[in-house]
């Protein structure tokens, strides 16, 4: 199949026809993407993977009820989304970032404290606001795509995605040992 060719909407046709290379070429597209999307929900590679893939059956089995007019992604996020929030139901797996290859800071020491902290952080976002840092930042989506996958206006994006920063900046600054003013705060050793 030339898929250069091919509109998506052309392809999501061929799906619905049972066409085995239309199948393949979307999950070309999107695997990737959705495998990451789940990680960051899941933390837990396997479990993304199995995820994805269980996403993907999902969808060809409901792709008959897919308005082809529509773009594909944000139909097959809300599935994604919705298996990795049973998932986490299911095991109430604890939440954390794979952060593994990301190099944040200088020396490997660092790197981990600032890592943990920031997986610390994340975690502890209400939902919504922690669903737009793990697009935004994660998946590199724009506010629009965001909104589009999501289902909520760009306003309500970028609102989330504000108070997101917000209570990000005032976790690390409490976990990494920092008051309101940006000074360490000082130990008590007794001197």
């Amino acid at each position: 199949m030339n898929d250069e060719a091919l509109s998506e909407r052309e392809i999501i046709e061929r799906v619905k026809k049972g066409q085995k290379a239309a199948c393949q070429w979307l999950v070309a597209r999107y695997m990737k993407k959705a495998y990451f999307i789940a990680l960051g929900f899941v933390h837990n590679e396997q479990d993304a993977l199995d995820i994805a893939q269980e996403g993907f059956v999902k969808a060809f089995r409901r792709i008959a009820s897919f308005d082809a007019r529509r773009s594909f992604f944000p139909w097959f996020y809300e599935i994604l989304k919705n298996l990795c929030l049973d998932h986490l139901r299911r095991k109430k797996v604890k939440n954390e970032i794979p952060l593994d290859g990301v190099r944040i800071l200088g020396t490997e020491a660092e790197d981990r404290e600032m890592k943990a902290a920031v997986r610390k952080g994340i975690s502890q976002l209400a939902f919504e606001q922690k669903e737009v840092v793990l697009l935004r930042y994660f998946q590199q989506m724009s506010y629009q795509e965001i909104a589009e996958v999501t289902g909520k206006p760009v306003g309500t994006v970028m609102s989330s995605l504000f108070y997101a920063r917000a209570k990000l900046k005032e976790i690390l600054r409490r976990y990494l040992g920092f008051e309101k003013n940006d000074r360490p705060r000082r130990e008590n050793n007794g001197s």
